[in-house]
């Protein structure tokens, strides 16, 4: 192995202890190195496997930069990885694998937007040198020459990645106008990994913000969700909110910054709604055994279900803030507007329509436990709640939870006593009732054979006044229920009796 300079390095150790964590790893990485070379091509292990190794983060997901062109990597890689494939040909990128690794193997290249397109163009290029200038950040500007297992690093990206600091190669203005997503992967990168974005690099991301419009939204949206499912999302967000990409992706998270939160009025609805991300994180589950039992209301972390609606609860309150008289402010109904706005957002941002409907439901229901007060909910109200939650209940009961940011120790004593006692009584009505199945107990066959009508319009009201009294009124059993169905249908117009 070759020994690093003091150019190459800033730290001698660290690269022995990055190599310690690339261990499991090394065999294979001399296996492709040497087969590259065999073959008369460079070969280099670079980016996030290289700046991984050096914090101490496993990964079996390798990418390599190469001379070779995808045909010839193809070629190289015949005989050897277990299967291959087309990442993206145009790009310069093959895809393999082998045994438990996944490998992306690219072409040396250049990513970079014109004025007007939402694609970027590629330009492959020829030296390792060149590429790595090309990089988002310095720290993924880091490469492992193999075989030989020779340190590259131009561009001091060791030094950074100690310092905690994220840096751009190239100025951060040329960086991000070859790809203005990159000022999304700073956001990320500061939630992900802790690294906070230079000076230079914060004033280049608030001039250029607007220019992350030419990024698709699906591009946009898989980078968010990174952020959101990172270790510390609110250190990303606030780099998005502070630069004005926020402006950009969630318009409405930076609207909370001018609204006043009614019941903590010392603090923005923005600092409230990050407050409540980080309490709802607090309150996931462990990730679940794979071949464990889990309780029916678990919600194994990260969730990104859970920390959209964490972030979003409250964006419908810009919208219906209204000043009282005597200085009070309300925010009425922020609840229904938020979830209509939520689901715009979301769909702007293509996300999948399941994602789109359990947020914004979650949004939606995330004052309805307020009403419960001091526990005079009937159980017919504690059936409706939990029906309306469905299988977002676990959610829903983090969420309502994580929305207590008060700093008055009685309160948030009494509210997480009164949540205590509405789930004692969710879990008691469930042992009795089965409510997650909550069904009427005569099915649409039934009723029509009992009614003697046809499926359509006056059946679905029959099933939905059954249902509606089996919330209000418990089981009825299959005899009360046919008595009530029969007493309900003397009464319509359509049983000739009304």
């Amino acid at each position: 192995m070759s020994t690093p300079t003091d150019a190459q390095s800033t730290d001698g150790a660290l690269l022995l202890r990055a190599l310690r964590q690339l261990t499991p790893s090394l065999a294979l990485l001399t296996e492709i190195g040497e087969r590259f070379a065999a073959a008369g091509h460079e070969v280099a292990l670079v980016g996030g496997p290289v700046r991984d190794a050096f914090l101490g983060r496993a990964s079996t997901d390798l990418d390599f930069t190469t001379s070779a062109t995808p045909d010839q990597i193809e070629e190289v890689l015949v005989g050897w990885a277990d299967t291959t494939w087309d990442v993206g040909r145009a790009f310069g990128t093959i895809g393999a694998r082998r045994g438990e690794h996944h490998l992306e193997i690219t072409t040396y290249r250049a990513d970079a937007y014109d004025a007007d397109s939402r694609k970027p163009v590629v330009a492959l290029g020829d030296n390792l040198e060149d590429d790595l200038v090309r990089r988002d950040f310095t720290v993924n500007a880091m490469a492992l020459r193999l075989p030989d297992l020779t340190f590259v690093d131009p561009h001091d990206g060791l030094a950074d990645l100690a310092a905690r600091a994220l840096r751009t190669p190239h100025t951060p203005e040329i960086s991000f106008s070859d790809d203005p997503l990159r000022m999304m992967r700073a956001a990320r990168f500061a939630a992900q990994l802790g690294l906070a974005p230079a000076p230079e690099v914060l004033e280049a991301m608030t001039g250029m913000s607007s220019r992350l419009a030419i990024v698709s939204a699906e591009r946009v949206r898989d980078e968010l969700v990174k952020l959101l499912l990172s270790p510390d999302p609110r250190a990303g967000l606030e780099v998005m909110v502070d630069t004005g990409l926020a402006d950009q992706v969630l318009p409405e998270l930076p609207a909370l910054r001018l609204e006043i939160d009614e019941h903590h009025r010392h603090k923005d609805v923005y600092q409230h709604s990050l407050t409540v991300l980080e309490q709802a994180i607090a309150l996931e589950d462990p990730p679940a055994a794979e071949d464990g039992a889990a309780d029916e209301d678990a919600v194994p972390g990260p969730d990104l279900v859970l920390r959209l609606a964490a972030l979003l609860h409250d964006i419908g309150k810009p919208a219906t803030r209204r000043f009282e008289p005597g200085g009070g402010v309300s925010f009425h109904h922020h609840e229904v507007v938020g979830a209509k706005l939520t689901r715009r957002r979301l769909r702007e941002l293509r996300f999948d329509k399941d994602t789109v409907k359990a947020v914004s439901r979650l949004v939606e229901l995330h004052l309805r436990f307020h009403g419960y007060g001091t526990g005079e909910w009937t159980d017919s109200a504690v059936r409706r709640y939990v029906t309306d939650a469905g299988p977002l209940l676990g959610r829903l009961h983090r969420l309502t939870r994580a929305d207590s940011t008060t700093r008055n120790r009685r309160k948030a004593a009494r509210l997480s006593a009164s949540y205590d006692h509405l789930e004692e009584r969710i879990a008691r009505l469930r042992s009795e009732e089965e409510l997650r199945a909550l069904r009427p107990e005569l099915d649409g066959n039934e009723i029509g054979q009992i009614l003697g009508i046809a499926p359509g319009p006056v059946l679905g009201r029959a099933y939905k006044h059954l249902l509606a009294v089996r919330l209000d009124q418990g089981p009825l059993g299959p005899e009360g229920a046919r008595e009530e169905l029969l007493r309900w249908w003397a009464e319509q117009p359509e049983s000739g009796d009304g």
